[in-house]
């Protein structure tokens, strides 16, 4: 695989700073790689991130599952869910990319670059997850769950202390009730994008009125979202 001349040193550089030297590079480099990069360059055949991206979210699925099923022995199943969705979210995995200043590491286009695509939200998740996926490839679940652990502790640790909330199906639906009782409901839009890396736009109304809209990788991460653009709308939350 032939890349521009300066990727050896990016990964090197990563590398570096995960604490983690892959055996097989094509593997880092593909998770770093985002299609804008692999469409500017079609003629090198080059693979982007979104097949490494998906195997990396059943990694960390698995990974924060067990984990929180070890470590909080009580909870019910229904609150292991709740907390497992608050920290495999977009917002968790942007964060815990940013603190490895993920994004100064991307392979971007042209396009993406100059859009801000080093700092937007989903190129970062999406990241995270492709690297997840490269290191499990590399040398098994083991090592991705360290990296998952020694990158996440912080934010699982937040989450399962109750100072990290992202449900805001249940703060609108709060809110809304205490305004005035309207009911709320959540439609699909939209939902685009290959089999392996399905994404959904779901919006959230009153009535007939649109409140938020919001895109996710499942329909329940997309009405997350869709609900907080709607509490930004709200007035004296």
């Amino acid at each position: 695989m032939i890349y521009k001349t300066n990727v050896k040193s990016v990964i090197e550089k990563f590398e570096k700073k995960i604490k983690y030297s892959f055996k097989n590079k094509e593997y880092i480099i593909e998770a770093l790689t985002h299609s804008s990069y692999a469409n500017e360059s079609k003629h090198l055949n080059i693979k982007h991130n979104e097949r490494l991206e998906f195997l990396g979210d059943s990694v960390l699925g698995i990974i924060v599952s067990h984990h929180l099923f070890v470590d909080q022995n009580k909870l019910p199943e229904g609150e292991l869910t709740k907390l497992r969705a608050n920290i495999v979210c977009e917002e968790s995995l942007s964060e815990a990319a940013n603190k490895l200043n993920l994004g100064q590491y991307l392979l971007l286009g042209k396009g993406e670059e100059a859009t801000g695509g080093r700092e937007r939200i989903s190129n970062l998740a999406d990241a995270f997850e492709a690297v997840i996926g490269a290191i499990y490839l590399d040398s098994g679940m083991e090592n991705a769950r360290k990296f998952i652990m020694e990158t996440m502790s912080e934010i699982i640790d937040n989450s399962i202390k109750g100072k990290v909330f992202r449900d805001y199906k249940t703060h609108l639906q709060e809110v809304l009730q205490s305004k005035n009782g309207e009911k709320i409901s959540y439609e699909l839009v939209e939902e685009f994008g290959p089999d392996h890396n399905k994404k959904f736009l779901m919006q959230v109304k009153v009535g007939e009125n649109v409140l938020g809209l919001g895109e996710g990788k499942t329909k329940k991460e997309a009405e997350q979202k869709a609900a907080k653009e709607a509490l930004q709308g709200i007035d004296n939350i």
